[in-house]
């Protein structure tokens, strides 16, 4: 029996012309693409990561607004300010590796979507950041003053628990002797120092050191270190 010259058809769908393939299996093939990356271009992966990145970032704000004791004791004494801060107040944006978060008085606090590598992270973070912006409510904070800036820096850094003892080992820091004014410092102090009106490291310390007796003690709004 001569051997026939017609191919049998491929039973791998991927493989049959394009305009052949049904809506279903178009729909099952950008469901995988989605879910393993495959056949994705580069332009599609970074949109897939920033969409889920976006996604988990409004997933935890939303869920920590509404649940966070901490989130919500500040919210509501910011709200008793007269500076309620909602949701659209607090923004989900990618950042440079730089920073996970920031404060604005103009434009709310922002979130570093791709910067957070747990829910609890992001709970210190925006606490972090609703401290500063309940000093500018309450305090009317001049952040081109130096010695303004340090003081709501200590105050957020030594409040917020950005500075409580397994952050400090995440970081390399294994000390145990007065770990956390340790920490409150030297982050106060890098904080000022990015400052445009710091002009040195000199500059930032010198600040920091000002003020840091009177600022460490404030706790306001809470009675004692959260």
């Amino acid at each position: 029996m001569s051997s026939s010259s017609s191919t049998t058809p491929s039973s791998d769908p991927t493989e049959q012309p394009e305009q052949s393939r049904s809506p279903a299996f178009e729909r099952w093939r950008m469901s995988l693409s989605n879910f393993t990356g495959l056949g994705l271009s580069e332009e599609e992966k970074e949109r897939r990561t920033l969409e889920k990145d976006w996604d988990k970032c409004e997933k935890y704000k939303k869920d920590l607004m509404n649940n966070s004791p901490m989130i919500t004791f500040l919210l509501s004494h910011l709200k008793h300010s007269g500076c309620e801060f909602d949701s659209s107040s607090i923004q989900c944006h990618p950042c440079p590796e730089t920073r996970s978060g920031g404060f604005s008085p103009d434009h709310g606090i922002l979130l570093c979507q791709n910067r957070f590598f747990s829910k609890k992270h992001m709970e210190d973070t925006l606490s972090h950041e609703l401290i500063h912006a309940f000093d500018h409510c309450r305090f009317k904070v001049d952040w081109g003053n130096l010695r303004h800036h340090a003081c709501s820096e200590i105050r957020a850094a030594n409040l917020s628990g950005d500075c409580r003892w397994t952050r400090e080992v995440k970081r390399g820091f294994y000390s145990f002797n007065k770990q956390h004014q340790a920490c409150v410092k030297r982050r106060a102090i890098l904080s000022v120092l990015a400052n445009p009106s710091c002009k040195s490291p000199e500059m930032a310390e010198k600040a920091v050191n000002e003020v840091w007796e009177s600022c460490f003690k404030d706790t306001r709004p809470f009675d004692e270190i959260y």
